[in-house]
């Protein structure tokens, strides 16, 4: 992990409207910064403001206020050509692998379509060549590539998707709530395919979940949130062993003791 900077959200707040006109905080004046080749993991119960924090970062949505710089760069602020950029730079795994995935599609025109988008192969040769070398990287046989979403377990398809967003050769993978949806024998394999592909592709993973035994495993650093405010960030390790608040010391209380293998 390197100490270089690469996302660092300075006073950042979101709030949606509610039925009675007034609004609802959901991040709240959030500071944090996130470190180049890190695994930075949000965890906190539904509604805490992790998801939404993710979405500010990747701009799918815009803060109320504040800043969020990208290798020292506000793109809080930036739309359309100036923050296109930072789109390729960025992709997400989503929580749900089938409706992710579409089911029109077979997996070689899933992975390929990233590729088409951002103009990344000359021709139709190096496209398919790229399918089948990402199909490796996420351990699929070749067949797959002629295959439908449907003919696919769970863990299968996750690993199509995590093909697709690597596809572009991203900066930083958003993994959010990636595994919760899957049994935990799978749950550990995917982990270990996503620790695998940051230490081999270099990336940095800001990994959002529920789950501390999840977050135990994959994590270098673990920012606990409540209520869209950030109670205690620190290296996994300190979280676990010695955590200073209150309400990180609940959500431990509460997760059953699951040791997932290397």
């Amino acid at each position: 992990m390197s100490e270089q900077v690469l996302i660092s959200a300075r006073n950042v707040t979101k709030s949606f409207p509610l039925p009675n006109k007034k609004r609802r905080i959901v991040v709240n004046n959030l500071s944090l910064d996130m470190f180049k080749g890190e695994t930075l993991s949000l965890v906190g119960e539904s509604g805490c403001g992790k998801s939404t924090l993710a979405r500010l970062i990747m701009r799918l949505t815009s803060p109320d206020q504040g800043e969020i710089l990208y290798d020292g760069v506000n793109i809080a602020g930036l739309s359309g050509s100036a923050l296109k950029p930072y789109r390729r730079k960025m992709q997400m795994v989503f929580q749900d692998p089938a409706s992710s995935l579409d089911p029109r599609m077979k997996v070689r025109d899933i992975i390929a379509e990233p590729l088409k988008v951002w103009h990344i192969c000359n021709n139709k040769k190096e496209i398919e060549r790229r399918v089948m070398e990402l199909l490796e990287m996420v351990e699929l046989k070749e067949s797959a590539i002629d295959r439908y979403p449907h003919e696919f377990s769970g863990g299968q398809k996750q690993r199509i998707g995590i093909a697709r967003a690597i596809a572009i050769n991203p900066e930083l993978l958003i993994c959010d709530e990636s595994v919760s949806a899957l049994d935990v024998s799978v749950q550990a394999q995917i982990l270990n395919l996503l620790k695998r592909l940051k230490r081999d592709l270099g990336l940095s993973c800001l990994f959002i979940s529920h789950d501390l035994s999840v977050v135990n495993f994959i994590s270098d650093r673990v920012c606990v949130m409540n209520d869209g405010n950030i109670c205690e960030i620190a290296d996994a390790e300190s979280i676990y062993a010695n955590p200073s608040h209150e309400y990180t010391r609940y959500l431990l209380s509460a997760i059953p003791h699951i040791k997932y293998a290397e």
